[in-house]
């Protein structure tokens, strides 16, 4: 566990580093905000951040947003106000945890982060068999590639291996392909020399040589662009990469897994992906089914959702009746274990200390009688006759971004999530809520909706 905190509260957090490190953590302390990027833009990873709530939060999570690093950020602060809890939240901060700190706490906290990084939740026998062939393979240093549906958990199956590898022990790291632009993946993987290119102030060690000695992930690899895509298949044939503007080769100590939701095969075909590359990639194929194929996993899922998002907003212990576990596990979950987790926080808010009810799921039909009596056609039906109507007089581009707007708002500010849904790429839904943050309209905040999503007011 390598966690990074930011700032004093009057010793509160020097005391919680303390906490920290009797738990086996490696701590790094950082007092301001500016000096924590300096240390996450060196290269330097971590799994955890905790910082100050006095301290500039937003100005934090948009330069790890910036930087292009995955990392959750709990704030804290000694103010028992609540809303200095929601602004903290608002500003991109996953938790808010009350200071002084409780060695119980600060013990849950790291076990939570390290737990959600490796545990795998499952009763299905199709993920049991997954788990064993994962396990099997996991000690060996053979490439995986980890292919299905976005959302199916990929990147947990992934964390997995490592977790069961003899490599454990090594940072894992992972780089999302589609989530970065094509002109600046390479740096991302490889690092560049200071001076190699425009704002290039610095020398900055790539993905590659942050997890020498671990494992690299790349996922959603079938993004990657043909030239980069020779590059690496060089540096998994010979274990060496060059920085970008570098004049030596640097030998690298990884192991490679990837993910992707395409049929990467097709896409050979269509010469999108390099053939050699893809061969080299899937020594391992471990195939995900849907979670609609795994109907057991997902009351377990459910359940496991329920508890985590209830404690986490200090609701009493809420729980599922069985009839409502059957409309679950009868749900098609396109968006899969991904769209399961975002409706189980929406029910747990929507219901606070009351039972859950599956009004509050706002569930999609799946050929079924909804509570209105209407069939899941007849529903479409009607539901497209209103749309229809809503829509006369506006112009293509209004839909499209109150279309856009509204699923962000549905997957709780989820990008990924909701590029699937809308069938677009995570890179084109991404220059469009750029565009509509420039134009002054309210975007969804990851984990978030806006102030008064249309289908709210």
């Amino acid at each position: 566990m390598r966690l990074l905190i930011i700032g004093s509260l009057n010793g509160q957090l020097t005391l919680a580093t303390k906490m920290a490190m009797a738990e086996g953590a490696k701590v790094v302390h950082a007092d301001t905000v500016v000096q924590a990027l300096q240390v996450l833009n060196g290269g330097t990873s971590f799994d955890l951040v905790m910082v100050d709530v006095t301290l500039q939060v937003a100005d934090l999570v948009s330069g790890i947003t910036r930087a292009r690093i995955h990392l959750d950020v709990v704030a804290c602060g000694i103010d028992p106000d609540a809303d200095v809890a929601v602004a903290a939240i608002k500003a991109g901060a996953k938790e808010y945890i009350p200071l002084p700190p409780e060695p119980k706490l600060i013990a849950a906290i790291l076990k939570a982060v390290s737990q959600e990084s490796a545990d795998i939740i499952y009763a299905d026998p199709k993920s049991q068999a997954l788990i064993a062939l994962a396990e099997q393979i996991a000690p060996s240093e053979a490439t995986v590639l980890i292919t299905g549906e976005s959302g199916v958990g990929k990147e947990v199956f992934a964390k997995h291996i490592h977790a069961k590898s003899r490599r454990a022990k090594a940072p894992f790291i992972s780089l999302n392909c589609a989530a970065i632009p094509e002109q600046l993946l390479e740096s991302e993987l490889f690092g560049h020399e200071k001076g190699a290119f425009t704002g290039a102030g610095s020398r900055r060690i790539g993905k590659f040589e942050e997890a020498d000695g671990g494992t690299l992930l790349l996922d959603e690899i079938s993004e990657m662009d043909l030239r980069l895509q020779a590059k690496l298949l060089r540096a998994l044939q010979e274990r060496v990469i060059d920085r970008v503007g570098g004049s030596k080769p640097i030998p690298v100590d990884i192991r490679i897994l990837a993910t992707s939701n395409l049929d990467l095969m097709k896409a050979v075909a269509e010469n999108r992906f390099r053939e050699d590359l893809y061969y080299r990639l899937n020594v391992v194929n471990l195939a995900i089914p849907p979670l609609r194929e795994r109907p057991l996993d997902v009351v377990v899922l459910a359940r496991h959702f329920v508890k985590k998002y209830g404690q986490v907003n200090g609701f009493t212990l809420q729980s599922l009746s069985p009839q409502l576990e059957e409309v679950l596990m009868a749900a098609p979950w396109q968006g899969n274990v991904r769209e399961l987790e975002n409706a189980m926080h929406r029910a747990v808010l929507l219901s606070g200390e009351s039972p859950i009810s599956e009004a509050v799921l706002n569930l999609p039909l799946n050929g079924a009688t909804s509570a209105s009596g209407l069939t899941a056609s007849s529903h479409a039906a009607h539901m497209a006759a209103a749309t229809t109507q809503n829509m006369v007089g506006r112009t293509v581009a209004d839909v499209e971004r109150e279309l856009i707007l509204e699923t962000l708002d549905h997957c709780l500010g989820n990008r990924t999530h909701a590029s699937n849904i809308l069938g677009i790429s995570i890179r084109t839904l991404r220059n469009k809520l750029n565009q509509y943050t420039d134009e002054g309209l309210d975007v969804a905040a990851p984990g978030g909706q806006r102030t008064a999503p249309a289908y709210l007011s």
